[in-house]
């Protein structure tokens, strides 16, 4: 059974960073497209940034290009979201999500982000 764990999520002040993590058991990073995404409040749930199973390629939403960052430490089984210049507008529970080869979806619990202006 895959269990996804979020964690790093905190208040920060607009211009601040924070560095979510996404620790992930029974089944291995390096299998997968690892993804995170984000839900604010009364909006629909949202795609942030993801990296392929290699680790070669990242993909970012507009919004989060040039201020997110998405990377994976695959003998550590764990993703990684890097927030810089964060604004109140990326206030918002963040979650991630695993699909591994064969379709197997899986998301984490979320972690909530709340950016002071």
């Amino acid at each position: 059974q895959v269990q996804l764990v979020e964690s790093g999520g905190g208040l920060v002040q607009a211009g601040g960073s924070l560095r979510l993590s996404c620790a992930a058991s029974g089944r291995a990073l390096s299998d997968s497209v690892t993804g995170w995404f984000r839900q604010a409040p009364g909006k629909e749930r949202e795609f942030v940034a993801t990296i392929n199973w290699s680790g070669s390629s990242t993909y970012y939403a507009h919004s989060a290009k040039g201020r997110f960052t998405i990377s994976k430490d695959d003998a550590k089984n764990t993703a990684y979201l890097q927030m810089n210049s964060l604004k109140p507008e990326d206030t918002a529970v963040y979650y991630c999500r695993l699909i591994f080869w064969g379709g197997s979806d899986y998301w984490g619990g979320g972690t909530l982000v709340t950016v002071s202006s």
